[in-house]
């Protein structure tokens, strides 16, 4: 395993993070959900991310277990807060009130007393930035969260919030965790250049496009029953790739991962991992034996013609 800084900060996490949307406490059992979070940690994945809302709730509690017979200096936990988690009108957002009750729900589901890094979910419309980032410093302050970050913020959001953190002596953000992979790049035009002049680390989610970039799924026939797409549970993110198109493009993209000596998942690790504003790419394994193809991309790096290759595979299919 090979790890990198997080932005500007000295915490170093490795290059393959272990998720747990639509998996941990959703669509995945609880002894394999363990068994993967281990078989991660014995090849050197530090960095484990979740959300308060995945199973509302259920996804940390079996992380929690996962992680509670390890050294809780060795590892790196990241978990989320913004989406709706009850009923109640306060159940949601990044109000102080919503902020401070969810950190602490989430260190019980944890089992621990600090949180490596805490991430907004998503921008809040309806709250003050100023609100936000003062509670976000007090968990900081109060040992309770050691680093602060967001996911699926905009560029001018970022920059919004590094601004008003720096006038108002707040703790910065040290990472942004947004979608990103060979077939969707969309934070290349604003987010990456903001977040490289900025020192906010990128930790990607879905860099396998939920699988497809494995070549597990072809056109014309039915997805495997063990994989995510047959899942009633854990499927309902996946069609938007299962398009002739992008299979066609996955197929082309099999000859570039052969030419390489990769396999497919190992190309789109690496392809994200290519440039050292990304510091993690958090895969979603059900499988503990996924783990050992995910994380031997670490320390890959792809040549010019791969990256050509790569790009020349996939023209057409990209998102606007």
């Amino acid at each position: 395993m090979e790890y990198r800084r997080l932005g500007a900060s000295g915490v170093r996490v490795s290059e393959i993070g272990l998720g747990s949307w639509l998996t941990y406490g959703v669509g995945v059992e609880a002894d394999r959900a363990k068994a993967c979070v281990a078989r991660a940690y014995e090849l050197g994945v530090n960095f484990f991310d979740t959300a308060d809302v995945y199973g509302r709730g259920a996804a940390e509690e079996v992380m929690g277990e996962a992680l509670a017979g390890l050294p809780r200096s060795s590892y790196v936990l990241a978990t989320k807060v913004f989406f709706p988690v009850g009923d109640g009108p306060n159940d949601r957002g990044l109000s102080r009130k919503h902020i401070m009750e969810s950190c602490h729900a989430s260190l019980r589901r944890l089992r621990t007393d600090y949180l490596d890094l805490y991430q907004c979910h998503r921008f809040d419309d309806e709250t003050p930035l100023e609100e936000t980032l003062r509670a976000l410093d007090d968990l900081v302050r109060q040992g309770k969260v050691h680093y602060v970050g967001v996911s699926e913020w905009t560029a001018a959001q970022i920059g919004d919030a590094l601004a008003l953190a720096d006038d108002l002596g707040l703790d910065r953000l040290v990472s942004n965790q947004p979608e990103y992979s060979i077939l969707r790049r969309r934070i290349e035009a604003e987010v990456l250049p903001l977040c490289a002049r900025e020192g906010v680390g990128q930790v990607v989610w879905s860099p396998l496009a939920q699988g497809v970039l494995t070549g597990k799924y072809r056109k014309g026939e039915t997805p495997p029953a063990d994989s995510r797409a047959a899942s009633r549970k854990m499927g309902s993110f996946v069609g938007r790739f299962l398009t002739d198109e992008v299979l066609d493009a996955v197929e082309r993209l099999r000859v570039v991962a052969d030419e390489a000596g990769l396999s497919m998942a190992q190309l789109a690790l690496a392809w994200v991992l290519r440039t050292e504003v990304v510091a993690s790419a958090i895969v979603g394994a059900s499988r503990p034996e996924q783990l050992e193809d995910n994380c031997a991309a670490a320390g890959r790096r792809l040549d010019d013609e791969v990256l050509a290759a790569v790009d020349k595979a996939v023209a057409g299919v990209l998102e606007p």
